[in-house]
């Protein structure tokens, strides 16, 4: 994944995940407040009921009034709320949190019995175990115990039975308890449901099993909180998904537009959009289609051009030789004609090298080479097509014997060569050639002592098929492309061509500025 758009995507999702937790961590506190009021008044329900259908409960179970404030009042003596008010009015158990713990009510006639827990589990296992512990302890006999019992069992809803088997005794520490205060309450390890052992008065050991203590994680729970998460999580990334999908779909648009013709439709690139890379990346690309188009129109609209006074000659010429019965004239046209068809050739590779560098380029393939050797070379084959010209080389003395540097000699041959012969074409009797190399870049100087090039017209000479009103015309040959050429050989080297007036002869002066090494990667 790209930097920026990791850098981009990175916040929101991690603000994403924090809202989710908060937000989770709300929904489970909530709704476990919820479930704990409601497990707390099902499970104390029963004894809760016990305590209301017994006469005068508070005289008596006197011993619940100091272990744990049970007392009783009349309902507009207690600050209720009118939810309360109306959840006690239909019998209900209502269950609320205090300071000290937490606090029971039922409707025992026209009183509220209120009894206060501080662990709510521990507390209610224990005074249901006192109150069976005082029923069975008053029992005149085993049957009218055992009948107890049954009964105590039904309407507290808690298994009692009696432990006649040594082998369901609990571990000493609990025997230890129950022998110092007649009962206790404990937790088998491995087991959630929490049970208490009595010994009556006889000796006997009564054993309770308590309902299972409350579970935050319950499964219903989990599973609605994963519901939560994961429909809190889908609307978070749709959000996102869908600022991305809108980036997407601007791209869409413009590249549409592009295909009906509007060549100049383009990507907004600020740096707020979700894709940024992706917009450049498309209106790079859609400036060099633009760039191609108009390169192709151009070149269909020159090469019409040129291509037409050189076929209008052949075609003169094939009349006149068709005309012709003298032997030196038919020999005229014909040598005429060979010129016009090496006119075209020369043309036609002109253009398909022009083509081939504007149309994304050749394949490279750099290589380390002198460039001292080059411009000797260059100078030496330009120096016999223009013996009527002094072509001279100037390389500083550091650049003779380390000029090498990563190019396609191929093509930056011709690229000088294209400088020096339209120097010497337009030279009056000189030509110089500067070459000069240091650890970073390479550097070519084309100078001559013509008539200069105005500096209004100094870029119109790099467009293809152009050329100036002086004496730089088409009477001194070319086609308006071979620095066109230049320019884009130097461009897929990675440097820049510029023209500039020469110091020293006063004519014009072309330069070629490009970096001596090239990436590994790119060199064979």
């Amino acid at each position: 994944m790209p930097r920026k758009l990791f850098v981009k995507l990175f916040p929101p999702l991690v603000g994403l995940v924090l809202v989710i937790a908060l937000v989770s961590a709300l929904v489970f506190s909530g709704l476990n407040r919820v479930r704990l009021q409601v497990w707390q008044e099902q499970v104390s329900g029963p004894f809760l009921h016990w305590l209301a259908s017994v006469p005068n409960p508070q005289a008596h179970y006197h011993w619940l009034d100091s272990l744990y404030d049970f007392q009783s009042a009349p309902p507009d003596a207690l600050a209720l709320s009118p939810v309360t008010r109306e959840r006690l009015a239909y019998g209900h158990v209502v269950a609320q949190e205090t300071s000290v713990g937490t606090e029971l009510m039922v409707v025992a006639g026209d009183q509220v019995l209120v009894i206060e827990f501080s662990n709510h589990y521990r507390d209610l296992s224990e005074s249901i175990a006192l109150t069976t512990l005082f029923h069975l302890n008053a029992s005149q006999s085993i049957a009218e115990r055992e009948q107890f019992m049954a009964r105590l069992s039904e309407a507290l809803r808690v298994p009692i039975t009696t432990l006649s088997n040594s082998g369901q005794l609990p571990p000493d520490d609990v025997l230890e308890r129950v022998a110092d205060r007649g009962l206790a309450f404990y937790q088998p390890p491995g087991e959630g449901r929490g049970q208490v052992l009595l010994r009556l008065s006889d000796g006997s050991l009564i054993h309770l099993g308590m309902p299972s203590p409350f579970d935050p994680w319950a499964w219903p729970v989990l599973l609605l909180l994963g519901a939560f998460i994961a429909g809190v999580l889908a609307i978070g990334l749709l959000l996102l998904v869908r600022a991305l999908d809108h980036n997407l779909r601007a791209v869409e648009s413009v590249s549409t537009r592009i295909a009906r013709g509007e060549m100049d439709a383009r990507v907004d690139t600020s740096d707020r959009r979700t894709v940024p890379d992706l917009a450049r990346a498309f209106n790079v690309m859609a400036d060099h289609i633009q760039r191609l188009v108009d390169v192709q129109r151009e070149m269909i609209h020159a090469v019409s051009h040129e291509l037409r006074t050189p076929v209008a000659r052949i075609r003169f010429g094939v009349q006149m030789v068709e005309d012709s019965e003298d032997p030196a004239t038919l020999h005229k046209q014909l040598e005429g004609i060979d010129g016009d068809i090496q006119e075209l050739d020369e043309l036609i590779d002109e253009i398909l090298t022009y083509a081939r560098l504007e149309q994304g380029g050749p394949v490279f393939a750099l290589q380390e080479c002198s460039m001292a050797d080059l411009v000797h070379q260059v100078k030496a084959e330009q120096q016999v097509v223009h013996a009527n010209v002094e072509i001279d080389v100037e390389i500083p003395e550091s650049s003779q014997h380390d000029s090498a540097s990563d190019v396609e000699p191929r093509y930056m041959h011709r690229a000088l060569q294209n400088l020096v012969g339209n120097a010497a074409r337009h030279a009056s009797k000189k030509v110089l050639v500067t070459c000069c190399c240091d650890e970073e870049t390479c550097r070519l100087d084309v100078e001559d002592d013509g008539p200069g090039i105005p500096e209004k017209d100094w870029e119109k000479v790099f467009v293809a098929f152009s050329r100036l009103d002086d004496s730089r015309t088409r009477t001194s040959g070319g086609y308006g492309l071979g620095l066109s050429i230049v320019r884009r050989i130097l461009f897929w080297h990675g440097g820049q061509a510029f023209i500039s007036q020469s110091e020293t002869l006063g004519g014009a002066r072309f330069s070629l500025v490009w970096p001596r090494k090239q990436p590994n990667g790119n060199v064979v």
